[in-house]
């Protein structure tokens, strides 16, 4: 079994990635980065380090020009300010619309792109980190249980039935996400999260405030708040 796991250097993918090098070995894993046009290009940086802690194979795929014409604030184009509070309070705003960080239909794209590196890569299967808290009040809609189950019939549909997609977190919440990685030793200190990717976490974007509280559920201080 081989396995290509999506990879952007947070909290969730890496737990994928530990997971997925502890059932199946480093050799038999590959990791894929993606450069989408992202404000946060530190967490780019954030998956070459773990994929070096892991020993996997990276590959890296831009795809920022399909997003040029998005008004997500996630955007390194954008001129709006990412919010400054959790997804609970900005969903209590939006009316079942998708959060502002929402980049339109990025999970579809990504698991697109993925599946014909995949095959050409002879993997079995997809592993990428989306989990229910995501998609809560449709804040991301493309992490939804539905979602998941949608691409992973296209996909192995479209693959002539040698493919699949795995969300091993997709009904479970960010702290038994981090649960999870705990318990697989996941070198959480090299990932990374915030939005706004300057030096240190802001500590107050919706990311940044949801894996604070995941780890302190745990029980454990999130090892990048410790400056």
């Amino acid at each position: 079994m081989k396995a290509l796991v999506l990879l952007s250097g947070g909290v969730d993918s890496t737990t994928c990635l530990g997971l997925a090098v502890n059932r199946y070995g480093s050799d038999n894993v590959v990791a894929l980065s993606i450069a989408y046009g992202q404000k946060h290009l530190k967490e780019l940086e954030a998956a070459k380090k773990i994929v070096a802690y892991y020993q996997v194979e990276l590959m890296e795929l831009d795809l920022a020009k399909i997003f040029e014409s998005s008004d997500s604030t996630l955007m390194a184009h954008s001129d709006k300010e990412i919010a400054k509070e959790s997804y609970a309070k900005q969903l209590e705003q939006l009316d079942g619309k998708p959060v502002s960080t929402y980049v339109p239909f990025r999970n579809g794209l990504f698991l697109s792109s993925a599946a014909s590196i995949a095959l050409s890569k002879k993997c079995s299967l997809i592993f990428y980190g989306a989990h229910s808290d995501d998609a809560t009040g449709n804040a991301y809609p493309d992490c939804s249980d539905a979602f998941n189950e949608a691409m992973n019939l296209a996909i192995f549909i479209g693959s002539g039935e040698q493919l699949k997609i795995e969300a091993p977190f997709i009904s479970m919440s960010k702290e038994q996400v981090v649960k999870t990685g705990l318990d697989l030793k996941v070198p959480y200190e090299l990932t990374w999260s915030c939005y706004e990717g300057e030096a240190q976490p802001c500590g107050h974007c919706g990311t940044c405030l949801d894996r604070i509280a995941a780890f302190e559920k745990n029980g454990v201080l999130d090892p990048l708040m410790d400056f």
